[in-house]
This record gives C-alpha cells, structure tokens and sequence, in this order.
C-alpha cells in the first residue's frame, strides 16, 4: 500500500512540474527588460517563430520601430534606420486561439493578408477589441496573440509615451530611436 501511494505522489509531482513550466521570452531595451510568458499551447507557430528568431539571434538591435500610444509598440522587422531586416517565410494566423489583444499581451503583426505574419511583432497597450478574431474573413482574421507581459509594463508603456515622427514613408516612428538590444528566451518551472 504504501509502495503504491509513492508511485501515485511521484507521478503527481512529476505531472505537476510538467505542467506548470512555462516559456519566457526577455526583451532588452536602454531602459530595462520587458518579461513575456508565451503560450505554445495555444499559438504554436507564432511561439515556435518568436523562440527561432531570438535564439538565432535575429532581433538583436532591431528597434521598436512604430509606437502609436494608447494603441501598441510594434517591433522585430527594422533596424534603427528603419532598413527592414530579412524575414522568413510566413506562419499561418493563430488568432482564432480565443486569446484577446488586451493590455499588455503581444501579438503577431502581418499585413492586410491574414497569413503573412513573418517577424514583427507588437504589445497592447490599451485593449483592442478591433484586432481580435471575428471570422474566416480577411476582415474577420484578427490578430494573433501568443503571449503577455509579465514584468516590465513600466518599460512599454514608457516607449509608448515616446515622441513620434514621420520617416520616409513610415508613420509613428520614434524619433529617438528605441534598439532592442537582445532578445532571450527562457523555461521556467
């Protein structure tokens, strides 16, 4: 009996354990790190995307590169002359994993085109109803959410206040530029 009741206590921690680690992704800008808990079992495309370009090394000095404050922060395709980085093939659109763009989550950004996500990404920092999946529509595709701030909102919402400007024909670009320096991924337990 009592062999029996280890067993069970074992497989119960053990099962306890697995299910609670966790993936985290850290960007580093100047004014500190923004800590993001992803969701692979929801989104995992976009998550296995994310975990390639920043374990390759791919969003390394790439910049926030379009801040419209009380909307979101949107970077992971333009260095800090706005010269867009290479990007890789396109992922299929998630959005429809019942996950809202809400304060503080992050998202894939695409084109008008529902799949062609690639490699920006952007952080909610106010809740957008609009981006959220509607239907099967191009209209309708919504944007896919795949993780949320955990630590460092005080960093977003920061560069959300940062002045804006116009360069060549990108809109919404911080006039000083904001470099993410690098992007780690990590497990937690």
């Amino acid at each position: 009996m009592k062999f029996s009741h280890l067993i069970l206590s074992l497989t119960l921690a053990l099962t306890s354990a697995v299910a609670f680690a966790s993936d985290y992704l850290t960007i580093l800008v100047k004014d500190g790190p923004v800590v993001i808990k992803l969701f692979p079992e929801v989104a995992p495309q976009n998550v296995a995307r994310i975990k390639a370009l920043a374990t390759s090394g791919k969003y390394n000095d790439v910049a926030f590169h379009r801040v419209i404050d009380g909307f979101m922060i949107q970077g992971g395709g333009m260095d800090a002359q706005m010269r867009e980085k290479a990007t890789d093939k396109a992922i299929v659109n998630e959005a429809r994993n019942g996950l809202q763009n809400t304060v503080g989550t992050i998202a894939m950004a695409r084109t008008a085109a529902p799949n062609s996500a690639t490699s920006q990404f952007f952080i909610n920092t106010a809740n957008n109803t609009p981006l959220n999946y509607k239907g099967p529509t191009p209209a309708g595709a919504g944007y896919a959410v795949f993780g949320r701030v955990t630590g460092g909102m005080n960093v977003v919402n920061a560069i959300s206040k940062t002045r804006t400007t116009s360069k060549g024909m990108h809109q919404d670009v911080p006039a000083t530029p904001i470099v993410i320096k690098k992007v780690t991924v990590y497990k937690t337990k």
